[in-house]
């Protein structure tokens, strides 16, 4: 009779152990935003609810804002580099197709030879790899994962595109998910809708920029483009349900939630899902984009590091996250706050 695989076995649960984010030391004003375009302080904060962003120094990399991401996230989690198993790092701006992003990181951190790897799910990936990472931890295929969701959007901003100029910032969060006792992850709700893959995308392809030689660059430098009307409708009426799921699967209502942590893309997109969902109206809801911009990738753990820090969200308590954008690609689930 032929030999058979053994199968890994993993935590029964996990949890997300510690949380750390990286805000990138220069501010960007709306007053500054307005130079670049035909604006107001006071349209950009009725049409998106922003009052700033962040963007990193030009010679800072998605790598260089993750690292004091996960260091705080380690020390949160009680662990050191040394314990941690896999990288996922999600992000749309690193700057190469190959090394990826999460090698560097799990090199400069110390993790080696933790298994490291990209993820590109814009907004929604962060979500997207805490669902992976869960589903690592108890498959047995790791015991700690680093999951990033980090993004410098400054690189891909059209300044000179009145619709999009005011939105994007830079940024970095990160999670530690380990095993638990308990349920800590609830499933992941996920899923995309290609057929909308125009209405967020880059404005041109990198080999559209080759010279006829392929050795020179010619055209304009890419920049990220989006339908806002379509993108709008699409979050406010398509993502609640998602979101609705994704409680129904964990097993829990609107009452039984501590906070809401949706993808920062504009806060009137954040109002009406808490609308149509039915939340507590003294539900904590995440309005991390009045500070950081959208930041994609990364708006999530910035949002859930924020209100854990400033004490809006307990401890313990189940928030409810979401991301959804280019893709058009999403994801939820519902997870007790480290």
């Amino acid at each position: 009779m032929s030999a058979r695989i053994t199968r890994a076995r993993g935590a029964e649960h996990a949890r997300i152990m510690g949380v750390g984010a990286m805000r990138p030391e220069r501010v960007v004003t709306n007053e500054e935003v307005c130079t670049w375009i035909d604006s107001s302080d006071q349209w950009i904060r009725e049409r998106s609810g922003i009052v700033q962003r962040r963007f990193a120094k030009p010679e800072e990399t998605v790598v260089d804002m993750a690292l004091p991401a996960c260091r705080a996230a380690l020390e949160m989690a009680g662990l050191g580099p040394g314990d941690v198993d896999a990288v996922i790092v999600s992000t749309v701006t690193w700057y190469l197709q190959t090394p990826s992003a999460a090698a560097v990181l799990a090199e400069r951190l110390g993790s080696t030879p933790a298994a490291a790897f990209d993820l590109s799910a814009a907004c929604a990936g962060f979500s997207h790899g805490v669902g992976l990472a869960s589903d690592m931890v108890r498959s047995g295929s790791a015991r700690h994962v680093l999951v990033v969701g980090v993004e410098k959007l400054s690189d891909f901003t059209d300044r000179r595109d009145r619709s999009t100029a005011f939105l994007f910032g830079d940024g970095a969060g990160a999670v530690v998910v380990g095993p638990s006792e308990t349920p800590g992850i609830g499933p992941t709700v996920w899923g995309s809708d290609g057929a909308q893959a125009d209405v967020i995308s880059q404005s041109t392809s990198w080999t559209s920029m080759r010279s006829e030689d392929g050795r020179t660059v010619a055209g304009d430098w890419p920049a990220l483009t989006m339908v806002g009307q379509t993108v709008f409708r699409w979050a406010v009426w398509q993502m609640a349900p998602v979101a609705q799921k994704a409680m129904d699967a964990a097993g829990v209502t609107a009452t039984d939630l501590a906070a809401f942590v949706p993808h920062q893309a504009n806060v009137r997109i954040i109002d009406a899902m808490a609308k149509q969902l039915g939340l507590p109206e003294d539900l904590p809801v995440a309005r991390d984009i009045a500070w950081m911009g959208n930041t994609s990738a990364a708006s999530v753990p910035l949002a859930m590091e924020r209100m854990l820090a400033d004490g809006s969200a307990p401890s313990g308590g189940l928030a409810l996250l979401i991301g959804f954008g280019a893709g058009l690609v999403y994801a939820a689930q519902v997870v007790e706050l480290p």
